[in-house]
């Protein structure tokens, strides 16, 4: 296969396709909370309102990396992108905001194998890794932003913060028209319900019976649990520790961590190749190290600090990860399929370290002593995955 420049008319379309999509759905989600508020929702309906965008994730792994590889990726991004615009429009339109962003959900999972998926497809070898850089780079750009603007314009005048994220959505299904149309991974995807399943189950199979990359996937499902967890700690976090109720500052809060994984992809794409990823491991227990640091601070300055330091260790962490992913599981399985199992993996530590989180604040736990225990946790978990990986190497 001809290796294709990061700087291609895919990649960069794919990369725009991909700030505009991922600025959408950041934005959109500060938007609707600020919406629900101001509709006097209960305050657990933010929590059901991020489980209703995570579920479709969950549900549609059988058939979504399937999907990805039965067409050209690029257009299996514009369809994607257009279930979200529709979803967002449905919300403009006064329908219930729990549709409306289950459908953005829904879009999101049948984007996902797709956006990663195609990356294997415009690159090989070392420029993966870049390219997966990139596109983490294009995306965390798109969540600090997207995450910013939402919060913002929220404040201002809810209706057109929401408006905003349906432009946002379509410049995304626009710009995946100048995507070039690539042959479909699989030509012989049988559409049958049972026959879909029973693929993607022998798919997951195949993934799990492979140590290496089982506990890869295990390391990047933590890493967005914990990204999760700790948006809605940070919610929790300020009023109690800094005492400031605005709705501005853990918006910005949330916003600095990606600035912080932006600088940890591009240290990780420079100085981590596809063949020593181990390297970045030991970045994810330092991360969990540092949001037990965080947690025990009070400082509105050193708390902007601490999270650019966990958002790149996390970039850092995750990057190579991602594309070690790709590369055996394009070998085994197919781009697509294996993201689709990425997917279901990390959705699923999603919903459970989201649910773990809602225990403890119903349990009335101190926020200080759940950032601690969840920081904690988290490090000794990818200790012990870091060791897993090591001992397989060596077999």
């Amino acid at each position: 296969m001809k290796q294709l420049s990061l700087l291609s008319k895919g990649m960069v379309a794919t990369m725009l396709a991909q700030f505009f999509s991922a600025f959408a759905d950041n934005a959109i989600f500060f938007a609707i909370l600020a919406y629900i508020k101001n509709l006097h929702y209960p305050e657990w309906s933010q929590s059901a309102l991020q489980i209703g965008f995570v579920v479709p994730f969950i549900i549609l792994s059988p058939f979504v990396g399937q999907f990805a590889d039965s067409m050209s990726k690029g257009k299996v991004m514009m369809i994607s992108n257009g279930i979200k615009l529709l979803g967002a429009g449905c919300i403009c339109l006064n329908l219930s905001p729990f549709a409306g962003y289950i459908l953005v959900g829904i879009g999101a999972a049948a984007y996902s194998p797709a956006k990663y998926g195609i990356l294997g497809e415009l690159t090989s070898g070392d420029n993966l890794v870049k390219a997966n850089g990139l596109i983490e780079a294009s995306t965390i750009a798109a969540i600090l932003l997207g995450s910013l603007a939402g919060g913002h314009i929220a404040d201002l005048n809810v209706t057109a913060a929401l408006f905003a994220c349906v432009f946002m959505y379509g410049l995304a299904v626009i710009a995946n028209f100048f995507i070039p149309k690539l042959p479909a991974a699989r030509q012989n995807i049988q559409w049958q319900f049972l026959s879909m399943v029973k693929d993607f189950a022998n798919t997951v199979k195949i993934i799990f019976t492979n140590r290496q990359v089982l506990f890869t996937l295990l390391g990047t499902s933590l890493f967005w649990g914990a990204g999760i967890t700790l948006r809605f700690l940070l919610i929790s976090w300020v009023p109690v520790v800094l005492d400031i109720h605005d709705n501005a500052t853990p918006t910005n809060l949330n916003a600095v961590v990606a600035i912080g994984i932006v600088i940890g992809a591009g240290l990780a794409s420079t100085f981590i190749s596809i063949n020593n990823t181990l390297r970045c491991i030991p970045a994810g227990i330092m991360m969990g190290i540092m949001v037990i640091a965080f947690t025990l601070q009070g400082n509105i300055i050193s708390s902007y600090i601490l999270l650019v330091v966990i958002g790149a260790l996390g970039g850092f962490f995750l990057v190579p990860l991602n594309a070690f992913i790709q590369k055996i599981g394009k070998e085994l399985v197919g781009a697509g399929s294996v993201i689709s199992v990425q997917n279901l993996s990390e959705y699923t530590a999603m919903m459970v370290m989201l649910g773990l989180y809602t225990l403890a604040v119903a349990m009335n736990l101190p926020v200080i002593a759940i950032g601690v225990g969840f920081g904690g946790l988290f490090a000794v978990v990818i200790l012990l995955l870091w060791l897993g990986l090591k001992k397989h190497a060596k077999n």
